[in-house]
């Protein structure tokens, strides 16, 4: 098989977030729709550059990138661990860069993962990183996809690094004490924006689902 630009984007794009969903890769690989991903994705899945495992019953498939895909990349052999755990916030964060690339016009490349900055900044037990990054307009911003319910502490901690570090950070939540902690923290730390999980899960669905 003879890999395409494009192809080696989609390896990249899910070697950067560990996985993606169908979705993910049409829309952040500029496919022009269903159909197209899905033949792509099948024709790589074949080669081996890809792997398709359905991991939780109601969860689509996830694409993963076996140690073919991440030798042609140039990246670290060993294959990434999914949490189960975390697969429902990893999805949420992947449509999160999905409705915040279109809501400011962002390229890819200007946005760093989790797992990119763990790489760049070392894997330490205390060092925390965001859900992603990206640069616009010379601002530095923090994206926190945030499920679970932390304690105030915990979060204003995050939100303090997150001050010290970044000229913006956003807050994508889903319940109501998380968002009334954060939103108490407004006037203390005058960066922060909280956008309702909702909001994005409904771009999202009403778009590519």
């Amino acid at each position: 098989m003879e890999l395409t630009e494009r192809d080696f984007d989609i390896l990249r794009l899910v070697y950067r977030f560990r996985f993606c969903l169908g979705r993910h890769i049409r829309v952040l690989c500029g496919f022009s729709g269903a159909r197209a991903t899905d033949r792509r994705l099948k024709m790589l899945i074949d080669a081996g550059y890809l792997k398709r495992k359905k991991y939780i019953y109601g969860i689509p498939y996830l694409y993963t990138l076996p140690h073919k895909g991440r030798i042609i990349i140039g990246a670290n052999k060993r294959e990434d661990k999914i949490r189960i755990e975390r697969i429902t916030h990893d999805i949420y964060v992947l449509d999160t860069l999905i409705y915040l690339i279109e809501k400011y016009k962002l390229p890819l490349n200007a946005v760093e993962s989790e797992k990119e900055l763990n790489i760049k900044y070392g894997f330490g037990a205390k060092k925390h990183h965001p859900d992603f990054v990206f640069s616009l307009d010379n601002n530095n911003y923090a994206v926190e996809i945030e499920l679970s319910v932390k304690s105030k502490e915990q979060i204003e901690q995050n939100i303090r690094d997150n001050y010290m570090r970044f000229d913006c950070q956003i807050w994508i939540v889903d319940n109501k004490k998380v968002f009334t902690i954060i939103n108490n923290l407004t006037n203390e730390y005058s960066n922060i924006e909280i956008i309702r999980l909702e909001e994005v899960r409904d771009y999202v669905r009403t778009r590519y689902s």
